[in-house]
């Protein structure tokens, strides 16, 4: 067995003595944590009266991310027009996709045991859309001339 290590870091070869790694390795592992400090910058939770936060949200590719804000109300027997409709005129917008699995998952008592609409039009079938069940979880697309519920989401983007 070998007593020599070799590391390859940002393409530059380094053979160190085995023993020796370890050692360093384990007195900077046993060692007392470093004191860190927060940053500078914290982003407040604005959370308008009625509202429940929800939580943040990365946007994909790491453009950025946003903190979610559930609106209070609701409509009932709306086909997904008027969802929409009806969301826009509570200042919000309908959840999409990922915005409702994260409001089952973090707000499923502030909805019925029903389907809601999501913002999200399917992307084969200009007359379909997307629900979300708050009974069990799932997600389907439904023809958009069903009625159903809706509820209404805000984003802060940070």
């Amino acid at each position: 067995m070998s007593n020599e290590t070799t590391l390859v870091i940002a393409g530059a070869r380094i053979t160190v003595n085995t023993e020796e790694l370890f050692k360093a390795w384990l007195e900077k592992t046993l060692a007392a944590p470093a004191q860190v400090e927060a940053p500078s910058t914290t982003f407040p939770v604005i959370v308008k009266p009625g509202e429940t936060y929800i939580g943040t949200i990365a946007t994909p590719g790491g453009y950025g991310s946003y903190q979610l804000f559930l609106l209070p109300g609701e409509a009932s027997d709306v086909n997904w027009d008027a969802a929409k409709k009806w969301a826009s005129d509570q200042g919000g917008e309908l959840p999409n996709r990922v915005e409702s699995a994260l409001l089952f998952a973090t707000a499923k008592e502030q909805f019925q045991d029903e389907w809601y609409w999501t913002r999200e039009q399917h992307a084969a079938y200009s007359d379909y859309a997307w629900f979300q069940s708050f009974y069990y979880g799932t997600q389907y697309d439904y023809t958009t001339s069903y009625e159903g519920r809706a509820r209404a989401v805000r984003r802060l983007f940070i």
